[in-house]
Formats: C-alpha cells, sequence, structure tokens
C-alpha cells in the first residue's frame, strides 16, 4: 500500500495533536468512510398524536421560550 506524501504527513500531525497513534487514526477514518457508504436503513413512519384546542393564547410568543416557560409554570396545577 502507498500513501500520498502530503496525505500521510497531514496524517500523522493530526495523529500526534491528537495524541493517538497513526493506526488508529486510520482505523476510524477506515470506519468513518465504511459507515458512511451503507445504506441507511429504512426508517418507520411515525404517526404523532393529535391533540384538539384553542389555539396559541393571547400573548404567547412560541419563539421565546423564556416566556413559554414562564407561562407554564404560572398555569401548572399545583401538586
Amino acid at each position: 500500500m502507498r500513501l500520498d506524501d502530503q496525505l500521510l504527513r497531514e496524517a500523522k500531525e493530526l495523529a500526534a495533536r491528537t495524541g493517538r497513534t497513526l493506526t488508529s487514526l486510520i482505523e476510524d477514518s477506515l470506519r468513518e468512510t465504511i459507515s458512511r457508504s451503507k445504506v441507511p436503513a429504512r426508517r418507520v413512519r411515525v404517526e404523532l398524536p393529535v391533540v384538539d384546542g384553542d389555539g396559541l393564547q393571547p400573548g404567547i410568543d412560541i419563539d421565546d421560550s423564556s416566556s413559554l416557560l414562564d407561562f407554564m409554570e404560572d398555569t401548572r396545577d399545583p401538586d
């Protein structure tokens, strides 16, 4: 096997910088390349439940997580 000199030099530098052996770096790189080349498993379609409701409450900004959390805490039933 023959590796490109520049590629080998960069791989050695990366291995040294990350405290790894050249062999482990090459093995991990091969594992990643092989993993990406595999056909992904077919995804199962998931049906999410739909809940009827009155929509958004007036004054609620769904893009503001802090105000949403405050609203949910204020409207939560006490235990």
